[in-house]
Protein backbone atom coordinates (compact mmCIF):
# COMPACT_ATOMS: atom_id res chain seq x y z
CA UNK A 1 0.00 0.00 0.00
CA UNK A 2 0.78 3.55 -1.11
CA UNK A 3 2.19 5.81 1.96
CA UNK A 4 0.26 8.04 3.19
CA UNK A 5 1.77 11.81 2.31
CA UNK A 6 1.18 13.08 6.17
CA UNK A 7 3.40 9.89 7.12
CA UNK A 8 5.99 10.32 4.54
CA UNK A 9 6.24 13.85 5.99
CA UNK A 10 6.43 12.93 9.72
CA UNK A 11 9.04 10.21 8.38
CA UNK A 12 11.02 12.77 6.59
CA UNK A 13 10.82 15.10 9.17
CA UNK A 14 12.17 12.69 11.42
CA UNK A 15 15.02 12.12 9.31
CA UNK A 16 16.32 15.48 8.74
CA UNK A 17 15.89 16.69 11.81
CA UNK A 18 16.17 14.37 14.31
CA UNK A 19 13.24 14.46 16.25
CA UNK A 20 9.12 14.20 15.49
CA UNK A 21 7.12 16.87 13.98
CA UNK A 22 4.85 18.93 15.86
CA UNK A 23 2.30 17.88 13.52
CA UNK A 24 1.48 16.91 10.14
CA UNK A 25 -1.29 19.10 8.07
CA UNK A 26 -2.57 18.00 4.55
CA UNK A 27 -4.34 19.73 1.83
CA UNK A 28 -5.79 17.85 -1.66
CA UNK A 29 -5.28 19.05 -5.22
CA UNK A 30 -8.62 19.53 -6.89
CA UNK A 31 -10.79 18.89 -9.82
CA UNK A 32 -12.95 21.79 -11.02
CA UNK A 33 -16.11 20.12 -12.75
CA UNK A 34 -17.15 23.02 -14.00
CA UNK A 35 -16.77 26.76 -14.15
CA UNK A 36 -13.35 28.00 -15.18
CA UNK A 37 -11.67 31.60 -15.11
CA UNK A 38 -15.29 32.68 -13.60
CA UNK A 39 -13.75 33.07 -9.78
CA UNK A 40 -11.47 36.41 -10.43
CA UNK A 41 -15.12 37.55 -12.58
CA UNK A 42 -16.74 37.54 -9.46
CA UNK A 43 -18.56 34.08 -10.55
CA UNK A 44 -19.45 30.22 -9.65
CA UNK A 45 -17.32 27.73 -9.41
CA UNK A 46 -17.63 23.72 -8.83
CA UNK A 47 -14.90 21.87 -7.42
CA UNK A 48 -13.73 19.30 -5.62
CA UNK A 49 -11.05 17.58 -3.62
CA UNK A 50 -8.86 15.02 -5.51
CA UNK A 51 -7.82 12.02 -2.68
CA UNK A 52 -4.11 13.08 -3.83
CA UNK A 53 -2.63 15.62 -1.20
CA UNK A 54 0.38 17.17 -0.42
CA UNK A 55 1.39 17.21 3.31
CA UNK A 56 3.69 19.63 5.68
CA UNK A 57 5.07 18.26 8.70
CA UNK A 58 6.32 21.19 10.87
CA UNK A 59 7.59 22.64 14.07
CA UNK A 60 8.08 26.17 15.19
CA UNK A 61 11.29 27.85 15.74
CA UNK A 62 12.20 30.64 18.03
CA UNK A 63 14.55 32.17 15.84
CA UNK A 64 12.20 33.55 13.35
CA UNK A 65 14.25 31.73 10.43
CA UNK A 66 11.33 29.81 7.68
CA UNK A 67 13.61 26.76 7.10
CA UNK A 68 11.55 24.30 3.52
CA UNK A 69 12.40 20.86 2.47
CA UNK A 70 10.32 18.79 -0.28
CA UNK A 71 10.45 15.41 -0.71
CA UNK A 72 9.68 14.18 -4.03
CA UNK A 73 8.85 10.50 -5.32
CA UNK A 74 12.87 9.76 -5.88
CA UNK A 75 13.42 10.35 -1.82
CA UNK A 76 15.49 13.26 -2.77
CA UNK A 77 15.35 16.35 -0.34
CA UNK A 78 15.32 19.89 -2.26
CA UNK A 79 16.22 22.41 0.62
CA UNK A 80 15.18 25.82 -0.10
CA UNK A 81 17.46 28.73 1.35
CA UNK A 82 16.20 29.78 5.12
CA UNK A 83 14.69 32.73 5.21
CA UNK A 84 14.18 35.20 8.34
CA UNK A 85 9.95 35.48 7.99
CA UNK A 86 10.44 39.22 9.29
CA UNK A 87 12.39 40.36 6.08
CA UNK A 88 10.41 38.81 3.50
CA UNK A 89 8.91 40.48 0.58
CA UNK A 90 8.17 39.88 -2.18
CA UNK A 91 10.27 39.26 -5.22
CA UNK A 92 12.92 38.27 -3.31
CA UNK A 93 12.76 34.11 -3.21
CA UNK A 94 12.66 32.07 -6.20
CA UNK A 95 11.70 29.20 -7.75
CA UNK A 96 9.14 26.64 -5.70
CA UNK A 97 10.49 28.38 -2.66
CA UNK A 98 8.44 31.63 -2.85
CA UNK A 99 5.46 29.48 -2.24
CA UNK A 100 5.77 28.51 1.28
CA UNK A 101 7.28 31.97 1.75
CA UNK A 102 4.45 33.88 0.22
CA UNK A 103 2.49 32.22 2.72
CA UNK A 104 4.98 33.33 5.80
CA UNK A 105 4.77 36.71 4.43
CA UNK A 106 0.95 36.58 4.09
CA UNK A 107 0.49 35.97 7.44
CA UNK A 108 2.40 38.02 9.08
CA UNK A 109 -0.27 40.60 8.55
CA UNK A 110 -2.60 37.95 11.27
CA UNK A 111 0.90 38.81 13.54
CA UNK A 112 2.14 35.53 12.90
CA UNK A 113 5.91 36.38 12.48
CA UNK A 114 7.62 33.61 13.94
CA UNK A 115 9.81 30.76 12.17
CA UNK A 116 9.37 27.19 11.53
CA UNK A 117 10.49 23.78 10.36
CA UNK A 118 8.99 22.37 7.47
CA UNK A 119 9.02 19.11 5.32
CA UNK A 120 6.68 18.56 2.85
CA UNK A 121 5.71 15.70 1.02
CA UNK A 122 2.84 14.48 -1.29
CA UNK A 123 1.48 13.12 -4.62
CA UNK A 124 -0.42 15.67 -6.43
CA UNK A 125 0.91 15.90 -9.62
CA UNK A 126 2.67 19.26 -10.39
CA UNK A 127 2.11 21.50 -13.63
CA UNK A 128 -0.90 18.87 -14.13
CA UNK A 129 -3.21 22.01 -13.60
CA UNK A 130 -4.78 20.08 -10.34
CA UNK A 131 -3.92 23.07 -8.03
CA UNK A 132 -0.31 21.30 -6.37
CA UNK A 133 1.03 24.47 -5.70
CA UNK A 134 -2.05 25.83 -3.81
CA UNK A 135 -2.48 22.48 -2.33
CA UNK A 136 1.09 23.07 -0.68
CA UNK A 137 0.25 26.71 -0.01
CA UNK A 138 -2.86 25.58 2.11
CA UNK A 139 -0.87 22.67 3.84
CA UNK A 140 1.76 25.15 4.94
CA UNK A 141 -0.84 28.02 6.35
CA UNK A 142 -2.68 25.66 8.67
CA UNK A 143 0.56 24.22 9.91
CA UNK A 144 1.64 27.93 10.41
CA UNK A 145 -0.99 29.03 11.53
CA UNK A 146 -1.80 26.37 14.69
CA UNK A 147 1.94 26.85 15.54
CA UNK A 148 1.58 30.23 15.69
CA UNK A 149 -1.53 29.81 18.07
CA UNK A 150 -4.43 30.62 15.79
CA UNK A 151 -5.39 27.20 14.16
CA UNK A 152 -7.70 28.16 11.41
CA UNK A 153 -11.44 28.20 11.75
CA UNK A 154 -11.27 27.29 15.57
CA UNK A 155 -13.05 30.18 17.36
CA UNK A 156 -12.86 33.89 17.82
CA UNK A 157 -10.03 35.60 16.85
CA UNK A 158 -8.91 32.58 14.42
CA UNK A 159 -9.00 33.03 11.26
CA UNK A 160 -11.72 31.24 9.14
CA UNK A 161 -11.37 28.01 5.77
CA UNK A 162 -12.50 31.53 4.18
CA UNK A 163 -10.04 34.44 5.42
CA UNK A 164 -7.36 31.45 5.11
CA UNK A 165 -8.31 31.23 1.77
CA UNK A 166 -7.85 34.48 0.54
CA UNK A 167 -4.46 35.08 2.71
CA UNK A 168 -3.10 32.19 0.51
CA UNK A 169 -4.53 34.14 -2.60
CA UNK A 170 -2.92 37.02 -1.43
CA UNK A 171 0.66 35.30 -0.90
CA UNK A 172 0.05 34.10 -4.89
CA UNK A 173 -0.87 36.93 -6.39
CA UNK A 174 1.43 39.63 -4.53
CA UNK A 175 4.32 37.73 -3.28
CA UNK A 176 5.04 34.95 -6.09
CA UNK A 177 3.10 36.75 -8.96
CA UNK A 178 0.79 34.67 -10.33
CA UNK A 179 -2.79 36.11 -10.66
CA UNK A 180 -4.78 33.63 -9.71
CA UNK A 181 -7.97 33.66 -8.32
CA UNK A 182 -10.16 31.72 -5.62
CA UNK A 183 -11.06 28.76 -7.02
CA UNK A 184 -8.42 26.83 -5.90
CA UNK A 185 -7.32 27.94 -2.60
CA UNK A 186 -11.14 27.38 -1.47
CA UNK A 187 -11.59 24.01 -2.89
CA UNK A 188 -8.29 23.00 -1.33
CA UNK A 189 -9.42 24.16 2.57
CA UNK A 190 -13.29 23.87 1.76
CA UNK A 191 -14.39 20.31 -0.27
CA UNK A 192 -15.69 17.90 1.40
CA UNK A 193 -15.90 14.19 1.01
CA UNK A 194 -18.54 12.71 -1.62
CA UNK A 195 -19.64 16.64 -2.50
CA UNK A 196 -18.59 18.98 -4.88
CA UNK A 197 -18.69 22.57 -3.59
CA UNK A 198 -20.93 25.28 -5.27
CA UNK A 199 -19.17 28.58 -4.44
CA UNK A 200 -20.49 31.74 -5.05
CA UNK A 201 -17.04 33.95 -5.58
CA UNK A 202 -18.85 37.05 -4.62
CA UNK A 203 -20.54 36.33 -1.88
CA UNK A 204 -18.73 33.84 -0.59
CA UNK A 205 -21.65 31.74 -0.04
CA UNK A 206 -20.82 28.27 -0.71
CA UNK A 207 -22.99 24.67 -0.56
CA UNK A 208 -21.86 21.06 -0.58
CA UNK A 209 -23.60 19.75 -3.58
CA UNK A 210 -23.79 15.82 -3.12
CA UNK A 211 -21.77 13.85 -5.98
CA UNK A 212 -21.58 10.50 -6.49
CA UNK A 213 -21.11 9.41 -10.06
CA UNK A 214 -20.63 5.70 -9.52
CA UNK A 215 -24.01 5.53 -8.03
CA UNK A 216 -25.21 6.26 -11.85
CA UNK A 217 -22.15 4.14 -13.44
CA UNK A 218 -19.86 7.25 -14.31
CA UNK A 219 -16.77 8.35 -13.62
CA UNK A 220 -14.89 11.30 -13.65
CA UNK A 221 -11.46 10.66 -15.31
CA UNK A 222 -8.61 13.02 -15.17
CA UNK A 223 -6.55 12.98 -18.04
CA UNK A 224 -3.26 14.53 -17.28
CA UNK A 225 -1.35 15.21 -20.56
CA UNK A 226 2.03 16.16 -19.38
CA UNK A 227 1.95 19.34 -21.17
CA UNK A 228 3.22 21.33 -18.04
CA UNK A 229 1.65 25.29 -17.53
CA UNK A 230 2.62 28.13 -15.00
CA UNK A 231 -0.16 30.25 -14.17
CA UNK A 232 2.69 32.71 -13.39
CA UNK A 233 3.33 33.06 -16.78
CA UNK A 234 1.48 35.34 -19.16
CA UNK A 235 -1.03 34.11 -20.89
CA UNK A 236 -3.18 33.21 -17.86
CA UNK A 237 -2.53 37.20 -16.50
CA UNK A 238 -3.66 38.79 -19.86
CA UNK A 239 -6.88 37.35 -19.73
CA UNK A 240 -7.53 38.37 -16.06
CA UNK A 241 -6.63 41.83 -17.57
CA UNK A 242 -8.59 41.81 -20.18
CA UNK A 243 -11.41 40.46 -18.26
CA UNK A 244 -11.24 43.60 -16.16
CA UNK A 245 -10.99 46.16 -19.13
CA UNK A 246 -14.51 45.30 -20.49
CA UNK A 247 -16.29 45.08 -17.15
CA UNK A 248 -14.64 48.62 -16.61
CA UNK A 249 -15.91 49.18 -20.50
CA UNK A 250 -19.11 48.17 -19.54
CA UNK A 251 -19.48 49.92 -16.25
CA UNK A 252 -19.67 47.15 -14.07
CA UNK A 253 -17.69 45.74 -11.21
CA UNK A 254 -16.86 42.22 -12.62
CA UNK A 255 -18.23 40.51 -15.78
CA UNK A 256 -20.03 38.48 -13.08
CA UNK A 257 -23.08 41.52 -13.81
CA UNK A 258 -23.22 41.07 -17.26
CA UNK A 259 -26.80 38.72 -17.35
CA UNK A 260 -26.76 35.95 -19.98
CA UNK A 261 -29.92 37.68 -21.71
CA UNK A 262 -28.23 41.21 -21.81
CA UNK A 263 -25.34 39.12 -23.36
CA UNK A 264 -25.54 40.70 -27.21
CA UNK A 265 -26.07 44.21 -26.02
CA UNK A 266 -22.88 44.11 -23.84
CA UNK A 267 -20.83 42.42 -26.69
CA UNK A 268 -21.75 45.30 -29.00
CA UNK A 269 -20.19 48.06 -26.68
CA UNK A 270 -17.06 46.27 -26.87
CA UNK A 271 -13.93 46.41 -29.23
CA UNK A 272 -13.71 43.07 -31.03
CA UNK A 273 -10.91 41.39 -29.01
CA UNK A 274 -12.36 41.63 -25.61
CA UNK A 275 -15.87 40.16 -26.97
CA UNK A 276 -14.75 36.13 -26.86
CA UNK A 277 -13.96 36.53 -23.05
CA UNK A 278 -16.96 37.83 -21.92
CA UNK A 279 -18.93 35.91 -24.19
CA UNK A 280 -16.99 33.08 -22.19
CA UNK A 281 -17.29 33.95 -18.86
CA UNK A 282 -20.96 34.77 -19.13
CA UNK A 283 -21.64 31.33 -20.57
CA UNK A 284 -19.89 29.54 -18.29
CA UNK A 285 -21.14 30.96 -15.24
CA UNK A 286 -24.84 30.22 -16.73
CA UNK A 287 -23.35 26.57 -17.20
CA UNK A 288 -21.82 26.28 -13.26
CA UNK A 289 -26.05 27.18 -12.12
CA UNK A 290 -27.19 24.73 -15.17
CA UNK A 291 -24.87 22.01 -13.87
CA UNK A 292 -25.72 22.42 -10.18
CA UNK A 293 -29.50 21.99 -11.42
CA UNK A 294 -28.46 18.33 -13.39
CA UNK A 295 -26.55 17.28 -9.40
CA UNK A 296 -29.74 18.65 -7.68
CA UNK A 297 -32.00 16.11 -9.97
CA UNK A 298 -29.51 13.07 -10.10
CA UNK A 299 -29.21 12.83 -13.94
CA UNK A 300 -25.83 12.79 -14.23
CA UNK A 301 -25.61 12.07 -17.63
CA UNK A 302 -26.67 15.78 -18.09
CA UNK A 303 -23.40 17.22 -16.79
CA UNK A 304 -21.81 15.85 -20.39
CA UNK A 305 -22.95 18.45 -23.11
CA UNK A 306 -22.31 21.20 -20.68
CA UNK A 307 -18.65 20.01 -19.93
CA UNK A 308 -18.46 19.56 -23.75
CA UNK A 309 -19.27 22.94 -24.35
CA UNK A 310 -17.69 24.64 -21.32
CA UNK A 311 -14.28 22.86 -23.34
CA UNK A 312 -15.54 24.62 -26.80
CA UNK A 313 -15.44 28.10 -24.68
CA UNK A 314 -12.34 27.86 -23.19
CA UNK A 315 -10.63 26.62 -26.70
CA UNK A 316 -12.32 29.08 -29.18
CA UNK A 317 -13.89 32.14 -26.56
CA UNK A 318 -10.93 32.22 -23.90
CA UNK A 319 -8.07 30.52 -25.70
CA UNK A 320 -6.84 28.78 -23.02
CA UNK A 321 -6.66 25.07 -24.68
CA UNK A 322 -3.80 24.03 -26.53
CA UNK A 323 -3.23 21.13 -28.64
CA UNK A 324 -2.82 18.18 -25.77
CA UNK A 325 -5.75 19.29 -24.26
CA UNK A 326 -7.82 19.47 -27.55
CA UNK A 327 -6.62 16.00 -28.27
CA UNK A 328 -7.22 14.68 -24.67
CA UNK A 329 -11.07 16.17 -25.31
CA UNK A 330 -11.64 14.75 -28.92
CA UNK A 331 -10.64 11.15 -28.75
CA UNK A 332 -12.69 11.05 -25.01
CA UNK A 333 -15.65 12.01 -26.67
CA UNK A 334 -14.88 9.88 -29.83
CA UNK A 335 -14.17 6.71 -27.33
CA UNK A 336 -17.59 7.29 -25.96
CA UNK A 337 -16.98 10.22 -22.86
CA UNK A 338 -20.96 12.05 -22.04
CA UNK A 339 -18.86 15.17 -21.72
CA UNK A 340 -15.05 16.85 -21.43
CA UNK A 341 -13.36 19.59 -21.06
CA UNK A 342 -10.19 20.83 -20.32
CA UNK A 343 -9.84 21.85 -16.09
CA UNK A 344 -7.83 24.25 -14.70
CA UNK A 345 -6.12 28.08 -15.86
CA UNK A 346 -5.20 26.05 -19.28
CA UNK A 347 -2.49 26.48 -21.71
CA UNK A 348 -1.78 22.57 -20.70
CA UNK A 349 -2.37 20.38 -17.64
CA UNK A 350 -5.06 17.98 -17.56
CA UNK A 351 -8.54 17.20 -18.81
CA UNK A 352 -11.37 15.47 -17.57
CA UNK A 353 -14.28 13.44 -19.24
CA UNK A 354 -17.54 11.76 -18.36
CA UNK A 355 -16.99 8.13 -18.90
CA UNK A 356 -19.43 5.25 -18.09
CA UNK A 357 -17.44 2.82 -16.02
CA UNK A 358 -17.91 0.33 -18.29
CA UNK A 359 -15.80 2.29 -21.21
CA UNK A 360 -12.96 3.43 -18.75
CA UNK A 361 -11.03 1.01 -20.28
CA UNK A 362 -11.54 2.01 -24.08
CA UNK A 363 -11.10 5.28 -23.46
CA UNK A 364 -8.05 5.48 -21.62
CA UNK A 365 -6.52 2.82 -24.56
CA UNK A 366 -8.13 5.54 -26.97
CA UNK A 367 -6.32 8.28 -25.36
CA UNK A 368 -3.59 6.80 -25.17
CA UNK A 369 -3.55 5.93 -28.83
CA UNK A 370 -4.11 9.52 -30.08
CA UNK A 371 -1.42 10.96 -27.77
CA UNK A 372 1.10 7.87 -29.10
CA UNK A 373 0.33 8.98 -32.77
CA UNK A 374 1.00 12.23 -32.20
CA UNK A 375 4.08 11.91 -31.29
CA UNK A 376 3.65 13.02 -27.39
CA UNK A 377 4.27 10.94 -23.84
CA UNK A 378 1.60 9.20 -22.55
CA UNK A 379 -1.22 10.59 -20.39
CA UNK A 380 -1.59 9.63 -16.94
CA UNK A 381 -5.01 9.06 -16.03
CA UNK A 382 -6.91 8.30 -12.85
CA UNK A 383 -10.98 8.14 -11.75
CA UNK A 384 -11.30 11.15 -9.34
CA UNK A 385 -13.42 10.53 -6.42
CA UNK A 386 -14.67 13.45 -4.28
CA UNK A 387 -12.56 13.80 -1.05
CA UNK A 388 -12.04 15.65 1.98
CA UNK A 389 -10.48 18.99 2.08
CA UNK A 390 -7.37 19.92 4.16
CA UNK A 391 -6.84 19.47 7.91
CA UNK A 392 -4.37 18.12 10.46
CA UNK A 393 -3.59 14.65 9.88
CA UNK A 394 -1.12 13.59 12.75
Amino acid sequence: MRQRPADKAAVEFEKLHGRAPAGVWSAPGRVNLIGEHTDYNDGFVLPFALPHRLAAAASPREDGVLSVVTVGDDGEARHAEDVLVADLEPGGVPGWAAYPAGVAWALRSEGLKGGADVVIAGDVPSGAGLSSSHALECAVALALLELGGKPADSGPGTPSLAQVARLVQRSENDFVGAPTGLLDQTASLCCTDAHVLFLDVRSGEAEQVPFDASARGLEVLVIDTRASHSHSDGGYGARRAGSEEAAALLGVDALRDVAAEGLDEALAKLPENLRPLVRHVVTENERVLRAVEVLRSGELAELGPLLTASHASLRDDYRVSCPELDVAVDSALASGALGSRMTGGGFGGSAIALVPVELHDKVVADVEAAFAAKGWPTPRTFTAVPSPGAGRDI
